[in-house]
């Protein structure tokens, strides 16, 4: 397909609303859609500038009804983290805010406009002794966030009555691990959370291959999808990217993405029993939603994550905290 072909892929009215808000003698010359979102359509926009050059925006909408929540209170959460990360001198690159329309007044679909950041999503196992300390540090910068206006407070999406105990799953574990999060949630000390931090969210420029031998080192580019950043305890956003590793790479990973946050610094709840709180807390929410969550990673080529073997490591890493909780 052409990048006109691809053009006439974004519906007629958010076109017109995109160009809107282009810079005097800009037009957009392609559009390619970008795989892996999960809660939206995502596109990216090539504009063509007046000096005859090129830039790129992306393009974020909200075609069907998400679990999430609306689609307006979503790019209300994200538009506002974005303008508080803009100039807040904290180091997380996210993208520039261009403008949004969260009701649809201009688009068909509820959408935002934001800037196009360089790097791109890692899953594979290759490099991930290098990515995890990477990542804990990244999101510990993203928890140092002091915002003007405090986000709207972190939302369970599931309880113990919806957790769904996989097939030959360890159900003792489980049944444990369910009366963990039957108790009333623990007292924290609130931070700015990302509420959905992990490896496909981030971006990476790999390292160049070096022909001297020398070893270079990965760095990270940007952090996206802010729709759901809110407010609440720092043990969430760790134990919601620990388990996204632990399903992507194996239950060892999740334990150790634990670690790492803890030696760059990161202050998790200091009771035992919290701690696990939030650990198993997100573990079972997955298991709500484990073709869902698996589908994003069959996409970008990881074909070997069926839902099976996704709901093997989820029972695999929680039957490992478990164990470590004694």
């Amino acid at each position: 397909m052409t990048n006109s072909d691809e053009v006439a892929t974004v519906r007629p009215l958010t076109l017109a609303w995109v160009r809107r808000h282009l810079e005097a003698g800009e037009r957009i010359v392609g559009a390619e859609v970008l795989h892996g979102g999960a809660t939206a359509d995502m596109r990216r926009l090539t504009v063509g500038t007046r000096d005859g050059g090129t830039r790129y925006l992306v393009l974020r909408s909200f075609v069907d009804p998400t679990r999430q929540g609306p689609a307006e209170d979503l790019l209300h959460r994200e538009a506002d983290a974005l303008t508080t990360l803009t100039g807040s001198g904290a180091d997380v690159a996210a993208p520039g805010l261009v403008a949004f329309d969260p009701v649809a007044a201009h688009c068909e679909y509820p959408s935002l406009l934001m800037s196009h950041l360089p790097g791109r999503v890692v899953l594979d196992d290759e490099g991930l002794e290098t990515r995890v300390p990477l990542l804990a540090r990244q999101l510990l910068a993203i928890h140092a966030v002091r915002p003007a206006v405090r986000p709207r407070e972190y939302v369970a999406l599931s309880t113990a009555d919806t957790a769904v105990v996989p097939e030959s799953a360890d159900a003792a574990a489980w049944a444990a691990a369910i009366d963990v999060i039957r108790r009333p949630a623990p007292r924290y000390e609130g931070r700015f959370l990302h509420r959905d931090f992990q490896p496909g969210n981030v971006l990476f420029d790999p390292p160049p291959e070096d022909p001297a031998g020398a070893a270079a080192v990965a760095r990270i580019t940007g952090v996206v999808d802010w729709a759901a950043a809110s407010w609440g305890p720092a043990d969430l956003d760790v134990a919601h990217c620990a388990t996204n590793l632990a399903l992507l790479h194996g239950p060892e990973w999740g334990l150790r993405f634990t670690a790492a946050y803890q030696e760059a610094g990161g202050v998790l709840a200091a009771a035992a029993d919290e701690r696990l709180y939030w650990q198993v807390r997100v573990p079972l929410a997955f298991s709500e939603e484990v073709q869902w969550v698996a589908r994003p990673w069959q996409e970008a080529g990881r074909t070997e994550l069926t839902t099976q073997a996704v709901e093997q490591r989820l029972d695999a890493y929680l039957i490992s905290l478990m164990e470590a909780a004694g």
